[in-house]
């Protein structure tokens, strides 16, 4: 299944995609796509439902966040290794973990707005998985279980306040609108392997980022079992499990930054595009 919000930001409506590609009102029958949502449970009762008898969604002038009321947004940095390399970083021997605001949360085709005086702004195109079932100290093999679905996540970033103002990188990543996600939760039984999607992002029509989840250096099951040992992932939590090469900061023989005017366009196979026009700066 394909879930996603659509609507103004804060009166986003619960929607689903039909097999003709229509979008599907699904308001009248859960409140929401949030934590209640995505247990395995909820989303079978999803499956169940005639979606031709549910109202077609018309007018949309949005779509939001997939996910309403995200608790933590962790993310995972350096877990490519020429990504790694391209940022003149050692390749990590452990997963290199750190938290995004919520509050940095947009709809995937909404504006980025770089903050006053940015110069560095970049991009990442990210897999990103949704938590469906609270995860607590659990192993490799079952951690699949936990899983809800897969988004796409563009993990923002100022690249000054990131490495420039001390070592604490979620200063850098948690500027408002820095973390567009979606357009679409897509549930884990339509993804026949997460570790094996071609991904891209093209900045100003030009392709800067061409990548595979394939190419991780920590897969989804040895991110769930290593972040829950420490911390309990929650049903509605996201983690974005890192980006492939192409970033702007890595560009050789000198550094591209996003200014106002950009616009970028963001892809997974089987997961969807955003597009983000950015402003400020």
């Amino acid at each position: 299944m394909k879930l996603l919000r659509y609507g103004k930001l804060g009166s986003e409506k619960p929607g689903i995609i039909d097999s003709e590609g229509k979008i599907r009102d699904l308001s009248n029958a859960l409140p929401d796509i949030d934590a209640g949502t995505l247990t395995d449970e909820s989303l079978n009762d999803i499956r169940k439902m005639d979606l031709q008898k549910l109202p077609e969604a018309n007018d949309i002038d949005r779509i939001g966040c997939p996910v309403a009321n995200v608790g933590k947004l962790i993310c995972i940095g350096l877990n490519y290794s020429d990504h790694a390399k391209e940022s003149n970083m050692p390749i990590p021997t452990e997963p290199v973990v750190f938290m995004k605001a919520t509050s940095a949360i947009i709809g995937p085709n909404d504006d980025v707005l770089l903050p006053a005086g940015s110069k560095k702004g970049d991009w990442e195109v990210e897999l990103a998985f949704v938590i469906g079932k609270t995860a607590r100290n659990v192993s490799e093999s079952n951690a699949l279980e936990h899983v809800a679905g897969y988004t796409i996540c563009n993990d923002v970033s100022e690249r000054e306040w990131q490495l420039e103002h001390g070592s604490q990188w979620s200063k850098g990543k948690s500027f408002d609108t820095f973390a567009p996600i979606g357009p679409w939760l897509v549930t884990k039984d339509e993804i026949k392997d997460p570790h094996n999607l071609p991904m891209w992002l093209d900045l100003n029509g030009k392709r800067m980022q061409t990548g595979n989840t394939n190419t991780m250096i920590f897969g989804i099951e040895k991110l769930i079992s290593y972040l829950s040992y420490f911390v309990t992932l929650n049903p509605g939590d996201i983690v974005s499990t890192g980006t492939p090469p192409g970033v702007g900061m890595g560009i050789k023989p000198e550094a591209v930054y996003l200014k106002a005017g950009d616009q970028m366009r963001v892809g997974i196979d089987g997961l969807g595009e955003q597009q983000q026009n950015v402003s400020g700066g």
